[in-house]
């Protein structure tokens, strides 16, 4: 859709049209005076700088400090965040960051520490490491946990590693891996990265996994099963305990995606279950910052059959303190390695912490039953204007697909569209794959009524509004963004990743 200018400046109020610092810059200024060259440094009166001399100009801009902070900070306000609005992506659990944790990240002797002081002058940060270990270990009922992954999808490689190293240990060549079509997408990419090759699982009408159908394909050449629960759709898995035995009863392993922990956090331990692995998203779970504002963090907890190939290193209690076993000699285990630099993202370990201590037992058993309620609430309130996926109550996000759109020229993506209009950044949209047009909403524990009425009333009033054949402005949405509706799937495929000046005609002879 062409972007047609309805002010003189491009500016409308306070949303202003920021281009590139590269289109209003220019190289002969800077915002810093640079100091002067040490002494005995070659430079010349020419120029020349050690003897070299610039060929062409480098290729920076230059701002003046006014201009280089409204830059920044206009580019920061074309940002939708979840300290600005409603969140409700599905599966990915945006919710509020306490500025506690933000506070105790940023305290000495946390915060400037480096990963190359002797041990003896780490303790503190040890003892922190281990005591949120303690915390995973006593939420999910599990032996052991691996502290080191960066982020969700690394936590399923380290679990599928142990699950490996587990059977090369007992010398059995399994190579293949069952995953639920409703799974993460990571999941079955996980797998392949880890050598196996993937089958799928339908799922049944109920939107869980097809038990019938699992223990069909299981056998003994299965390495292990890869369970979202609860799943993509926002359903808890009711057979997880009979998937387990299964899967068991082949010698295989299972594996659960615990992006979705959030929702029975204090209430189901994944060791009661008979997981044998699950990786746990800190930045969905324990409130440390998501995507960008990352960088992200994912323990996996082991069962005591997986424990001995968790990845190096490990924080042991040692006779003079906490130390770092950093090799496979030190562990009496059969280490699958070290996955990551150093010890893992402690920055998220200690927001992590503090999120836990705050809340405490209590409060993150309270907090996962606010975010079930939450979900329930927003399905009660829209189902007779929505289509619901699936019969029954839901846990912590709510799944709708596009059959109440049906005829009425508008789709699921023009629906999202229009949200943006009215301040809400929209739900998750075309996933899980297993619904078509699928619509997930997650509202989270952190979210308040006030902020779910009005979404609901929003939401109801985009439904009415497209079964009365309002197509256009559907398909005309959004209009107050600052950019309206953009070409996605070239932009996707052909992105500009570079700016390069306009050309300059050249005069004719």
């Amino acid at each position: 859709m062409t972007e047609t200018r309805r002010t003189t400046s491009g500016h409308e109020g306070l949303a202003f049209e920021e281009p590139l610092s590269f289109e209003i810059g220019s190289p002969d200024k800077t915002a810093v005076d640079l100091p002067r060259l040490p002494d005995g440094t070659r430079q010349h009166a020419d120029g020349t700088l050690g003897g070299l001399r610039r060929q062409g100009p480098i290729g920076l801009t230059g701002l003046s400090e006014p201009e280089v902070v409204r830059h920044y900070l206009r580019l920061s306000q074309k940002n939708f965040s979840i300290d600005s609005g409603f969140y409700p992506l599905g599966s990915c659990t945006m919710k509020h960051n306490p500025r506690l944790n933000e506070k105790l990240a940023r305290m000495p002797g946390l915060g400037d520490l480096h990963p190359l002081q002797p041990v003896a002058t780490v303790q503190g940060a040890l003892e922190l490491m281990d005591l949120v270990a303690h915390w995973l270990k006593t939420l999910t009922g599990m032996p052991a946990v691996a502290l080191s992954p960066g982020a969700g999808a690394h936590g399923e490689l380290v679990g599928l590693m142990t699950i490996r190293g587990a059977l090369e240990a007992r010398g059995d060549a399994r190579r293949r891996i069952l995953v639920p079509e409703s799974a993460h997408g990571t999941n079955p990419a996980t797998a392949v990265a880890c050598g196996y090759t993937v089958e799928a699982i339908p799922a049944n009408a109920r939107g869980r996994v097809d038990l019938k159908a699992l223990k069909a394909a299981l056998s003994d050449d299965v390495a292990g099963v890869m369970v979202t629960n609860p799943n993509t759709c926002g359903l808890f898995e009711t057979d997880v305990m009979e998937i387990a035995a299964a899967v068991h009863a082949v010698g295989a392993f299972f594996y659960c995606d615990g992006a979705n922990f959030n929702s029975i956090v204090g209430r189901v331990r994944t060791g009661d279950l008979g997981i044998d692995c699950m990786h746990i998203n800190l930045h969905k779970t324990f409130s440390t910052p998501h995507g960008g504002g990352g960088p992200g963090s994912g323990p996996v907890v082991l069962s005591a059959a997986l424990a001995p190939f968790a990845p190096l290193p490990w924080v042991v209690h040692g006779p003079d303190g906490f130390v770092l076993a950093e090799h496979a000699d030190d562990t009496g285990g059969d280490p699958v390695g070290r996955v990551k630099g150093f010890h893992g993202q402690f920055g998220m370990f200690i927001r992590a912490l503090g999120y836990m201590m705050s809340m405490g037992a209590d409060g993150l058993h309270q907090a996962s039953a606010d975010a079930v309620l939450n979900a329930n609430y927003l399905l009660a309130r829209l189902k007779d204007v929505m289509s619901a996926s699936f019969d029954g109550p839901c846990m912590h996000e709510v799944l709708f697909d596009d059959r109440f759109l049906k005829n009425t020229g508008v789709s699921t993506l023009d629906f999202a569209k229009a949200l943006l209009d009215e301040g809400f950044h929209p739900m998750t949209v075309y996933f899980p794959l297993v619904v078509h047009g699928a619509m997930l909403i997650e509202p989270t524990e952190s979210e308040s009524k006030e902020t779910l009425d009005s979404f609901i009333a929003t939401m109801r009033a985009l439904a009415e509004r497209a079964g009365k054949g309002d197509v256009d402005f559907f398909h005309e949405a959004p209009r107050f963004t600052p950019r309206r509706r953009l070409d996605e799937t070239k932009a996707a495929r052909s992105p500009v990743l570079r700016w390069r000046p306009p050309a300059v005609d050249q005069a004719a002879e």
